[in-house]
Protein backbone atom coordinates (compact mmCIF):
# COMPACT_ATOMS: atom_id res chain seq x y z
CA UNK A 1 0.00 0.00 0.00
CA UNK A 2 1.41 3.57 -0.98
CA UNK A 3 2.15 5.46 2.03
CA UNK A 4 -0.42 8.55 1.05
CA UNK A 5 -2.53 5.88 0.98
CA UNK A 6 -1.76 4.63 4.47
CA UNK A 7 -1.61 7.91 5.85
CA UNK A 8 -5.06 8.59 4.63
CA UNK A 9 -6.74 5.88 5.96
CA UNK A 10 -4.72 6.81 9.29
CA UNK A 11 -6.52 9.68 8.84
CA UNK A 12 -9.58 8.81 8.44
CA UNK A 13 -9.56 5.89 11.65
CA UNK A 14 -8.81 9.49 13.90
CA UNK A 15 -11.33 11.10 12.62
CA UNK A 16 -13.93 7.90 13.61
CA UNK A 17 -12.19 7.48 16.69
CA UNK A 18 -12.18 10.94 18.05
CA UNK A 19 -15.53 11.63 16.68
CA UNK A 20 -16.78 8.48 19.05
CA UNK A 21 -15.10 9.90 21.89
CA UNK A 22 -16.77 13.12 21.27
CA UNK A 23 -20.03 11.24 21.63
CA UNK A 24 -19.79 9.77 24.66
CA UNK A 25 -21.62 11.81 27.43
CA UNK A 26 -20.20 13.00 30.73
CA UNK A 27 -21.71 15.05 33.88
CA UNK A 28 -19.98 18.22 34.67
CA UNK A 29 -20.50 19.47 38.40
CA UNK A 30 -21.51 23.26 38.25
CA UNK A 31 -22.40 24.20 41.72
CA UNK A 32 -23.64 21.90 45.25
CA UNK A 33 -25.13 23.49 47.96
CA UNK A 34 -24.66 23.76 51.74
CA UNK A 35 -25.09 20.70 53.54
CA UNK A 36 -27.68 21.73 55.76
CA UNK A 37 -30.91 19.75 54.01
CA UNK A 38 -31.98 16.78 55.34
CA UNK A 39 -31.64 13.64 54.17
CA UNK A 40 -32.58 15.06 50.83
CA UNK A 41 -34.62 11.74 48.77
CA UNK A 42 -35.66 13.63 45.85
CA UNK A 43 -35.32 17.13 44.04
CA UNK A 44 -38.01 18.37 41.27
CA UNK A 45 -37.04 21.41 38.46
CA UNK A 46 -39.73 23.48 38.42
CA UNK A 47 -39.53 25.47 35.21
CA UNK A 48 -42.14 27.68 36.08
CA UNK A 49 -41.65 29.05 39.55
CA UNK A 50 -37.78 28.52 38.49
CA UNK A 51 -36.90 26.62 41.67
CA UNK A 52 -35.82 23.37 43.05
CA UNK A 53 -38.25 21.60 45.52
CA UNK A 54 -36.02 19.00 47.50
CA UNK A 55 -38.08 16.22 49.58
CA UNK A 56 -35.90 15.82 53.23
CA UNK A 57 -36.96 12.67 54.81
CA UNK A 58 -34.82 14.30 58.13
CA UNK A 59 -34.70 10.51 59.99
CA UNK A 60 -35.31 6.78 58.48
CA UNK A 61 -36.59 6.26 55.14
CA UNK A 62 -39.75 4.33 56.32
CA UNK A 63 -40.64 6.10 59.32
CA UNK A 64 -44.04 7.75 59.81
CA UNK A 65 -42.11 10.31 62.25
CA UNK A 66 -43.76 13.76 61.54
CA UNK A 67 -40.10 15.26 60.92
CA UNK A 68 -40.15 15.05 56.95
CA UNK A 69 -40.24 18.60 54.84
CA UNK A 70 -39.66 19.90 51.12
CA UNK A 71 -37.22 22.34 50.83
CA UNK A 72 -36.59 25.38 48.24
CA UNK A 73 -33.24 25.70 46.90
CA UNK A 74 -32.75 28.48 43.69
CA UNK A 75 -31.12 27.49 40.31
CA UNK A 76 -27.86 28.99 41.31
CA UNK A 77 -27.68 26.69 44.40
CA UNK A 78 -28.26 28.85 47.16
CA UNK A 79 -30.63 27.54 49.62
CA UNK A 80 -33.70 29.43 49.77
CA UNK A 81 -35.60 27.51 52.81
CA UNK A 82 -34.44 24.78 54.28
CA UNK A 83 -38.25 23.53 55.89
CA UNK A 84 -40.32 25.44 53.16
CA UNK A 85 -43.40 22.78 53.61
CA UNK A 86 -43.29 21.04 57.23
CA UNK A 87 -45.89 18.09 58.57
CA UNK A 88 -44.54 15.16 56.57
CA UNK A 89 -43.15 11.86 57.56
CA UNK A 90 -40.37 10.67 54.78
CA UNK A 91 -40.82 12.42 51.75
CA UNK A 92 -39.85 11.15 48.38
CA UNK A 93 -40.93 11.70 44.76
CA UNK A 94 -42.78 14.59 43.92
CA UNK A 95 -44.67 15.99 40.85
CA UNK A 96 -46.65 19.13 39.66
CA UNK A 97 -50.06 20.22 38.49
CA UNK A 98 -51.88 23.16 38.05
CA UNK A 99 -50.12 24.82 40.93
CA UNK A 100 -50.18 21.56 42.91
CA UNK A 101 -47.38 19.56 43.92
CA UNK A 102 -47.31 15.99 44.71
CA UNK A 103 -45.63 14.52 47.45
CA UNK A 104 -45.10 10.69 47.93
CA UNK A 105 -45.40 10.20 51.55
CA UNK A 106 -45.01 7.07 52.93
CA UNK A 107 -49.00 5.49 52.43
CA UNK A 108 -50.05 8.60 51.14
CA UNK A 109 -49.76 11.48 48.80
CA UNK A 110 -49.49 14.85 50.32
CA UNK A 111 -51.30 17.94 47.97
CA UNK A 112 -49.00 21.20 48.63
CA UNK A 113 -50.43 24.05 47.17
CA UNK A 114 -47.52 25.88 46.07
CA UNK A 115 -48.58 29.71 46.07
CA UNK A 116 -49.48 29.30 49.89
CA UNK A 117 -46.77 27.03 50.45
CA UNK A 118 -48.78 24.35 52.39
CA UNK A 119 -50.87 21.16 52.92
CA UNK A 120 -54.35 21.30 51.64
CA UNK A 121 -54.95 17.70 50.78
CA UNK A 122 -53.87 14.52 51.78
CA UNK A 123 -54.85 11.08 49.28
CA UNK A 124 -54.78 8.28 51.09
CA UNK A 125 -55.30 4.53 49.94
CA UNK A 126 -55.47 0.92 51.27
CA UNK A 127 -52.69 -0.95 50.50
CA UNK A 128 -49.88 1.41 50.52
CA UNK A 129 -46.78 0.73 52.19
CA UNK A 130 -43.77 2.35 50.77
CA UNK A 131 -44.83 4.77 48.14
CA UNK A 132 -41.78 6.09 46.80
CA UNK A 133 -41.77 8.05 43.36
CA UNK A 134 -44.36 9.99 41.53
CA UNK A 135 -44.99 11.54 38.22
CA UNK A 136 -48.15 13.43 36.62
CA UNK A 137 -49.24 13.35 33.59
CA UNK A 138 -51.25 16.31 31.79
CA UNK A 139 -54.49 15.43 32.56
CA UNK A 140 -53.42 15.17 36.22
CA UNK A 141 -53.73 11.71 36.09
CA UNK A 142 -50.83 10.25 39.26
CA UNK A 143 -48.08 7.20 38.50
CA UNK A 144 -46.75 6.55 42.07
CA UNK A 145 -44.45 3.92 43.02
CA UNK A 146 -44.63 1.36 46.51
CA UNK A 147 -41.64 -0.43 46.91
CA UNK A 148 -42.52 -2.67 49.22
CA UNK A 149 -45.75 -3.81 48.09
CA UNK A 150 -44.23 -3.75 44.76
CA UNK A 151 -46.98 -1.90 42.89
CA UNK A 152 -48.06 0.85 40.30
CA UNK A 153 -50.97 2.80 41.40
CA UNK A 154 -53.14 4.94 39.40
CA UNK A 155 -54.41 8.02 41.26
CA UNK A 156 -57.12 9.73 39.18
CA UNK A 157 -59.60 12.65 40.76
CA UNK A 158 -58.34 11.12 44.38
CA UNK A 159 -59.18 7.26 43.70
CA UNK A 160 -56.20 5.13 43.48
CA UNK A 161 -56.27 2.06 42.09
CA UNK A 162 -53.04 -0.93 40.73
CA UNK A 163 -52.02 -0.10 37.80
CA UNK A 164 -49.23 -2.57 37.64
CA UNK A 165 -48.24 -5.68 40.29
CA UNK A 166 -45.75 -8.46 40.91
CA UNK A 167 -42.58 -6.10 39.90
CA UNK A 168 -39.26 -6.91 41.44
CA UNK A 169 -38.10 -3.48 43.06
CA UNK A 170 -39.98 -0.45 41.34
CA UNK A 171 -38.97 2.78 42.34
CA UNK A 172 -38.96 5.65 39.25
CA UNK A 173 -41.69 6.47 37.24
CA UNK A 174 -42.02 8.93 34.85
CA UNK A 175 -44.67 10.14 31.93
CA UNK A 176 -43.27 11.21 28.89
CA UNK A 177 -44.90 11.58 26.01
CA UNK A 178 -48.06 9.58 26.69
CA UNK A 179 -45.96 6.70 27.75
CA UNK A 180 -45.12 5.38 31.54
CA UNK A 181 -41.37 4.46 32.05
CA UNK A 182 -40.28 3.02 35.09
CA UNK A 183 -37.39 1.61 36.64
CA UNK A 184 -37.55 -2.18 38.66
CA UNK A 185 -34.60 -3.73 40.12
CA UNK A 186 -31.76 -2.33 37.99
CA UNK A 187 -33.59 -1.87 34.63
CA UNK A 188 -35.37 0.44 32.85
CA UNK A 189 -38.51 -0.28 31.60
CA UNK A 190 -41.47 1.36 29.15
CA UNK A 191 -44.61 0.26 29.79
CA UNK A 192 -47.15 -0.61 26.63
CA UNK A 193 -50.82 0.13 26.15
CA UNK A 194 -51.18 -3.55 27.65
CA UNK A 195 -48.96 -2.94 30.64
CA UNK A 196 -46.54 -5.21 29.22
CA UNK A 197 -42.83 -4.46 30.03
CA UNK A 198 -40.20 -3.38 27.33
CA UNK A 199 -36.96 -3.45 28.83
CA UNK A 200 -34.65 -0.68 27.32
CA UNK A 201 -31.56 -1.47 29.48
CA UNK A 202 -30.86 -3.15 32.74
CA UNK A 203 -27.68 -4.20 34.78
CA UNK A 204 -27.63 -1.04 37.48
CA UNK A 205 -26.89 -1.81 40.14
CA UNK A 206 -27.13 0.11 43.36
CA UNK A 207 -31.35 0.36 43.73
CA UNK A 208 -32.36 1.95 40.21
CA UNK A 209 -34.40 5.37 41.42
CA UNK A 210 -34.82 7.64 39.75
CA UNK A 211 -35.99 8.81 35.85
CA UNK A 212 -35.59 11.74 33.52
CA UNK A 213 -35.92 12.39 30.29
CA UNK A 214 -33.14 13.73 28.24
CA UNK A 215 -35.66 14.79 25.02
CA UNK A 216 -33.61 13.11 22.25
CA UNK A 217 -34.95 10.06 22.84
CA UNK A 218 -31.96 8.69 25.70
CA UNK A 219 -32.94 8.91 29.21
CA UNK A 220 -31.07 9.37 32.48
CA UNK A 221 -31.40 6.75 35.75
CA UNK A 222 -30.28 7.44 39.14
CA UNK A 223 -29.14 4.41 41.40
CA UNK A 224 -29.56 4.94 45.09
CA UNK A 225 -26.16 3.69 46.26
CA UNK A 226 -24.06 6.71 43.93
CA UNK A 227 -24.23 5.98 40.07
CA UNK A 228 -25.93 7.78 37.07
CA UNK A 229 -26.56 6.52 34.09
CA UNK A 230 -27.39 7.75 30.28
CA UNK A 231 -29.58 4.97 28.79
CA UNK A 232 -30.94 4.51 25.28
CA UNK A 233 -33.11 1.72 24.13
CA UNK A 234 -30.64 -1.48 24.18
CA UNK A 235 -27.81 0.81 25.51
CA UNK A 236 -26.17 2.33 28.52
CA UNK A 237 -23.46 4.20 29.62
CA UNK A 238 -22.05 5.61 33.18
CA UNK A 239 -21.68 8.97 33.76
CA UNK A 240 -21.10 9.53 37.25
CA UNK A 241 -20.09 6.86 40.32
CA UNK A 242 -19.45 7.67 43.45
CA UNK A 243 -19.82 4.61 45.14
CA UNK A 244 -16.12 4.82 46.69
CA UNK A 245 -16.83 7.90 48.36
CA UNK A 246 -20.28 6.72 49.93
CA UNK A 247 -22.08 9.70 48.40
CA UNK A 248 -25.35 8.56 47.49
CA UNK A 249 -27.49 9.39 44.21
CA UNK A 250 -31.06 9.51 44.60
CA UNK A 251 -34.17 10.91 43.07
CA UNK A 252 -32.86 13.22 40.69
CA UNK A 253 -34.26 16.41 38.79
CA UNK A 254 -33.60 17.74 35.26
CA UNK A 255 -33.85 20.85 33.68
CA UNK A 256 -33.89 20.33 29.60
CA UNK A 257 -33.41 23.81 28.74
CA UNK A 258 -30.35 23.84 30.23
CA UNK A 259 -29.24 20.00 30.26
CA UNK A 260 -28.36 20.66 33.97
CA UNK A 261 -29.12 17.41 35.98
CA UNK A 262 -29.36 17.90 39.98
CA UNK A 263 -28.32 14.75 42.40
CA UNK A 264 -29.84 14.57 45.85
CA UNK A 265 -27.07 12.78 48.01
CA UNK A 266 -29.15 11.96 50.65
CA UNK A 267 -26.96 11.02 53.77
CA UNK A 268 -24.74 13.52 52.73
CA UNK A 269 -27.56 16.65 52.92
CA UNK A 270 -26.89 18.29 50.16
CA UNK A 271 -27.09 18.66 46.39
CA UNK A 272 -25.13 18.30 43.40
CA UNK A 273 -25.99 20.30 39.56
CA UNK A 274 -24.19 18.24 37.01
CA UNK A 275 -24.09 19.86 33.26
CA UNK A 276 -24.89 16.76 31.01
CA UNK A 277 -22.47 17.36 28.05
Amino acid sequence: MKPSIVCAALFSFILLYGSAQSQQSRLVQKWATDTVLKVPESVYFDAKNKVLYVANIDGQPWEKDGKGSIGKVGLDGKIIATEWVTGLNAPKGMGVHNGKLYVADVDGIAVIDISQGKITNRISFDGAEGLNDISVDGKGVIYVSDSKTKKIHRVENGKATVFLENLNGPNGVLWNKSNLYITDAGGLYKVESNKSLTKLADGMEGGTDGIEAVGDGSFIVSCWAGAVWRVRPGSKEPLLDTREQKINSADIGYDPATKTVYVPTFWKNGIVAYTLQ
